[in-house]
């Protein structure tokens, strides 16, 4: 857990007062919507399709139990009762009040939690591996990076006011939990050949209307260097990034239209002559952000306990200890994720009163902290395993051991036109049907690691375009239709997925996907083989004709 500092906890208490101010102001009618909106979004406050939706940062997606509490508690006194986690590390509220909205943030800013840049068109929050620090193999802990890029762009007044919103991603681990390649900068950490550690960059990756997938830009940024370099791509897009075209404003269109050598000369070029700019970190500033966070004082513990052993007779818990929990790099410890999947359930969605049991259980199992992903589940990173039967039986109980981690029904969806007034369809729904089709885990087991991403428009907040299989809602004469892609990826391999034919109406969708995963079972050769390399193999003429076979 990484501790706020004095400067932070100021920042923070004065954009409370700030925005309090402002709320008042447009209340009274002093500010007119028009000139609230900007405010609004710099504090992460959207108008939706119901209400006022607030969205609220989680740095690099740690949270500490009494972090959690909070969000427990702004959602049970100004919300209805429950939160909704992205894709990106955040959670949403869809249903506060614009008069609560200083108390909420006042109360979040309390225990160190902000919205400041979660909307808007500025550097949003930076998000990392859900297993940041804990995940074997790792170069190092992530979140150290990812600390000092939020601290650097809070508030920065050059980039406060860019061309389009702007989103990083950090790993340090070889497979890519943090989906880096589909950002507008992605940083991998590894080491070079002398030892020193830094950053692949990648640059121009975004999905939406028109996606990409990132372009490495430099093999090889040392640590020192990586805030002025990330800084020297900020000033090049700001310079040339089309502010007249909000569809043409993203830096993947810049990288796009110049061309990633052109772009790199321009980077280079702007980064010569900044010649560090004052941004070359030194080795104690980042020990001194690193010194700020604090580890588990973990203890020696056997590899395999015997409470694990006498646990493996029960096959419910071993299905989920096979699908839910992963190695950790201290022996005798596990990942746990927690399932935010239930079968009929809205993906995502966390009640408060699941948020506070969540809370208890970290401080009792995990050392008081809990992880947000990208796949909108949550982890426990610090659980002893002697510790994981006592802690299956209290998730069950609240109803979030569904032990279908990266299987079928584990489906991304954003919150689709039950919520966004720029959404064109209904993504909830979809997914609730689809959990029900394939409620089976033992059917699940079988069809293997699957990834449904759902989008209700094409703004692609559900990341439809790097499902395995995509499912996009748009709006056709009146009618919601439904376009499928398959074999899209967002790991280390990212890819955009194919289209496999016309869209299909909303009543069909189900039975469509259904379809797709019948094909991959008589298609693949072999159990093993995963359904992107089925696609891979095969490409989609297969699965185009088994979907349009009788259409």
């Amino acid at each position: 857990m990484y501790a706020y500092d004095e400067l932070d906890r100021t920042l923070i208490n004065e954009r409370v007062s700030e925005f309090r101010d402002q709320v008042k102001r447009r209340l009274s009618g002093e500010l007119t919507e028009d000139e609230f909106k900007m405010l609004r979004l710099q504090n992460g406050v959207y108008l939706q399709l119901h209400a006022y939706m607030f969205r609220v940062a989680i740095p690099y997606g740690t949270l500490s139990s009494k972090q959690l509490r909070r969000l427990a508690h702004v959602g049970r006194r100004y919300d209805r009762g429950y939160g909704h986690f992205t894709t990106r590390q955040n959670i949403q509220f869809n249903w506060i009040k614009l008069s609560d909205l200083p108390d909420a943030l006042a109360d979040l800013a309390d225990v160190g939690i902000h919205a400041m840049q979660t909307s808007g068109n500025n550097m949003r929050n930076v998000t990392s591996d859900q297993w940041a620090g804990v995940a074997p193999g790792e170069v190092e802990d992530p979140r150290i990076w990812s600390e000092i890029l939020r601290q650097h762009t809070t508030l920065h007044p050059e980039f406060s006011f860019l061309p389009r919103k702007f989103k990083i991603a950090i790993t340090a681990s070889e497979h890519d939990r943090a989906a880096i390649k589909v950002h507008d900068i992605g940083l991998r950490l590894h080491k070079n050949a002398d030892g020193e550690t830094g950053f692949e960059v990648l640059v121009g990756g975004g999905l939406g209307r028109t996606p990409f997938i990132a372009k490495a830009i430099k093999p090889f940024v040392h640590g020192r260097d990586i805030l002025s370099y990330v800084e020297a791509i900020l000033r090049v897009y700001n310079q040339y990034g089309r502010r007249d075209n909000i569809y043409k404003a993203r830096i993947k269109i810049l990288v796009h239209e110049l061309g990633i050598e052109k772009f790199s000369r321009e980077v280079d070029e702007e980064w010569k002559q900044m010649d560090g700019g004052g941004l070359t970190l030194d080795h104690s500033v980042v020990e001194e952000v690193r010194s700020r966070f604090s580890y588990p004082a973990y203890e020696k513990l056997p590899h395999m306990p015997d409470e694990l052993k006498q646990a493996a007779a029960d096959p419910q818990f071993e299905r989920w200890r096979k699908n839910s929990v992963a190695p950790h790099k201290v022996q005798g410890y596990s990942i746990v994720t927690l399932s935010l999947k239930p079968v009929g359930g809205p993906p995502g969605d966390a009640t408060a009163d699941q948020m506070d049991a969540v809370a208890d259980l970290a401080d009792k199992y995990s050392f008081g902290e809990i992880r947000v992903g990208h796949e909108q589940n949550l982890a426990l990173p610090h659980v002893a395993k002697r510790d994981l039967p006592k802690l299956w039986k209290a998730l069950d109980r609240l109803g979030l051991a569904t032990p279908n981690v990266n299987l079928v029904t584990d489906i991304i969806a954003c919150p689709g036109l039950d919520y966004c007034s720029l959404a064109n369809a209904r993504s909830i729904p979809i997914a609730q049907e689809l959990t029900r089709r394939f409620a089976n885990h033992g059917t699940a087991e079988m069809i293997g690691r699957l990834h449904i991403n759902i989008s209700g428009c094409i703004n692609a907040c559900g990341h439809h375009h790097v499902g395995h299989i995509g499912i996009l809602g748009v709006e056709k004469n009146g009618e919601e239709v439904y376009q499928i892609t398959i074999g899209g990826r967002a790991d280390e391999n990212a890819q955009i997925g194919a289209l496999i034919g016309p869209a299909v109406p909303y009543a069909e969708v189900a039975d469509v996907i259904e379809d797709i995963v019948e094909a991959y079972l008589a298609l693949r050769d072999r159990p093993e083989e995963l359904f992107v390399d089925t696609v891979k193999r095969l490409g989609v003429e297969p699965f185009k004709e088994r979907v349009y076979a009788t259409r």
